[in-house]
């Protein structure tokens, strides 16, 4: 999803009183409220196929997944919806909101990509219990891994190719992530796997 509508300055409590009772999801970042806009199918598809594939591995675990339904306030004070989000830390306890992910992921648009890439990336890695950030294409297969681990390096994943998400010890292949996509990419290659 993205933001694309500023609605205006607001605080942080009056933003999260409007949003218990709001029928359209807001961003607050640096004060202001911004709008979120709804998803293609292509984007649901995949921001689902990783919300199950972490929520089966993490189901005897006390770590959760969450949905884009769950704000994520960073330490520059915003709040954000990640598409998908998982939280370890027994600590992160808001019912409304989380501040500790090991792993985030967002699924990009051209609405959202100059956001996610740039403006999301600093911010998130400034998160101090964040160890993966994961960014999808919707329009074509790549994959973009930022790992704490690897000083926040990135580390590009296409099909034929599986991922190792070191902070929750899981294995996916693309191919599982982008399960029942429609792009050109997902069409030759299942097209090629048929023959």
């Amino acid at each position: 999803m993205s933001a694309v509508k500023n609605i205006g300055l607001t605080s942080v409590e009056d933003y999260l009183k409007w949003e218990l009772t709001s029928e359209v999801k807001h961003e607050l970042i640096g004060g202001y409220v911004y709008a979120m806009v709804g998803s293609s199918d292509n984007h649901d598809y995949i921001s689902g196929n990783i919300y199950r594939k972490f929520g089966n591995h993490l189901e005897n675990s006390t770590c959760r997944p969450f949905t884009s339904d769950k704000k994520l306030k960073t330490s520059t004070g915003n709040f954000r919806y990640p598409d998908c989000m998982v939280i370890c830390d027994k600590d992160d306890e808001s019912q409304y909101y989380k501040t500790k992910p090991i792993i985030l992921v967002e699924v990009l648009s051209r609405s959202t990509r100059k956001t996610d890439e740039k403006d999301k990336l600093i911010e998130y890695m400034n998160i101090s219990t964040l160890q993966e950030y994961v960014l999808i294409e919707q329009d074509y297969v790549d994959i973009t891994v930022y790992r704490r681990s690897d000083d926040w390096h990135s580390i590009h994943y296409f099909l034929g190719e599986t991922i190792y998400f070191e902070s929750i010890d899981l294995t996916i292949s693309v191919e599982e992530i982008y399960h029942r996509v429609q792009n050109d990419d997902m069409v030759e290659f299942l097209s090629n796997k048929s023959e």
